[in-house]
């Protein structure tokens, strides 16, 4: 199994914030709550506290409030040595011959570095600011032919005429070493068929256990009809401290400098997305509104917290006011080792994760919970970032 973090190129803090993620940036964030801009000098420090904290990879967002995923990690491979970086881009916003080719220029100059999460895109008016006006289901289509071009041209020349491209001879000036993995997640009928087709490792939001079960099963089944496997993570954020109630402490923290009107404004927004994953993040903690004095957390007894607890240790407080990913592991070390073991036990290999602030987070989670692992003979003592089978 493999652990990655999650690099916050649209700002981050002390307080959940919405940026890059279908919300205005710093939406939901309280007014003292300090901002950290992402500047290349702080981002630096992200990845590279993620490096050392035993992470494998950094996941970086595309969108219009975040910077350019490409420049940033671009940069950053120059000051780490053996960090990864899951690079997101949309398929619809540049040729397929050129990803490609930035593709396996990137692996040159990283030394082979680079991982690539296919973002279809699914808030339309996100997808209009960059040109493409396709409805849902055609942007997934399109998907499958860029995805096709792409490996194609790295074994190249290659030439394909679909619906919505048309190259001949594509290529590129050298095959990358090595071929970088593709991740992708979608949970509608029009991209199980393309995950299964294309991609290597189909990733899913944070759902209670039982739920993340049933979508693999589905993406089983689609893969099994293709002839192929997939492999299989989970996108969460976590908060993990010595102690369980530390760990509540700070779920709580979190929720008390979100108002009532933030989640209103917030849920408005969000409820408009054509997202299926996205709908499904939002019945979490659908009818939450916290208590009627406006203070989320209850007080000092944190009653409200654990309203919002939808497994053992999972919490979708984050989601109340972030579009993507909402939910939490929240609990002592070993408590989030024991989710992580849940987790695995459903078939998924790889945890992309992060936390507020970034920054720190890591760190919890790198010196606490991969020990953790580690004691209980599930990491091997050569490799911090690689459980065994």
């Amino acid at each position: 199994m493999r652990f990655h973090w999650f690099l916050p190129t649209s700002g981050d803090g002390r307080a959940i914030t919405g940026g890059g993620h279908g919300l205005r940036r710093g939406h939901g964030q309280s007014p003292a709550a300090a901002f950290r801009p992402p500047t290349i000098d702080y981002l630096a420090q992200v990845a590279r506290a993620a490096e050392q904290a035993g992470f494998e990879a950094v996941l970086t967002p595309t969108g219009t409030y975040c910077e350019d995923a490409w420049l940033v990690t671009a940069a950053l491979t120059q000051v780490t040595t053996r960090l990864k970086f899951l690079v997101a881009f949309r398929p619809g916003v540049l040729s397929p011959t050129l990803a490609a080719q930035m593709a396996a220029t990137y692996q040159r100059l990283s030394g082979g570095r680079l991982l690539l999460n296919v973002v279809t895109g699914g808030e339309a008016a996100e997808q209009r600011r960059f040109g493409d006006h396709l409805g849902k289901d055609e942007r997934y289509a399109r998907t499958a032919e860029f995805l096709s071009i792409v490996r194609g041209a790295w074994d190249g020349p290659f030439d394909f005429r679909g619906n919505y491209y048309e190259v001949e001879g594509a290529t590129v000036a050298e095959r990358p070493d090595p071929v970088p993995e593709l991740y992708f997640g979608g949970s509608s009928a029009a991209a199980g068929p393309v995950a299964a087709r294309h991609v290597d490792v189909y990733l899913t939001w944070g759902e209670p256990p039982s739920q993340v079960a049933a979508k693999l099963d589905w993406m089983r089944e689609l893969a099994a009809a293709e002839g192929r496997t997939l492999r299989f993570g989970i996108r969460l954020h976590v908060i993990t401290r010595d102690t369980s109630k530390e760990a509540w402490a700070e779920a709580g923290r979190l929720l008390d400098q979100i108002s009532p009107e933030d989640i209103a404004s917030a849920r408005a927004v969000l409820a408009r997305s054509e997202s299926v994953g996205q709908q499904r993040m939002l019945a979490l903690h659908e009818g939450f509104q916290g208590s009627r004095d406006g203070n989320l957390n209850g007080g000092r007894n944190g009653s409200r917290v654990r309203d919002l607890e939808i497994h053992p240790g999972v919490w979708a407080g984050v989601g109340l006011v972030r579009g993507g990913a909402g939910t939490a592991l929240v609990g002592s070390h070993a408590e989030v080792a024991d989710l992580v073991e849940e987790y695995a036990s459903l078939g998924v290999e790889e945890f992309v994760l992060s936390g507020y602030p970034h920054l720190e987070e890591a760190f919890w989670f790198g010196e606490g919970v991969l020990p953790e692992l580690r004691r209980r003979g599930l990491l091997g003592a050569g490799d911090p970032v690689r459980l065994s089978a």
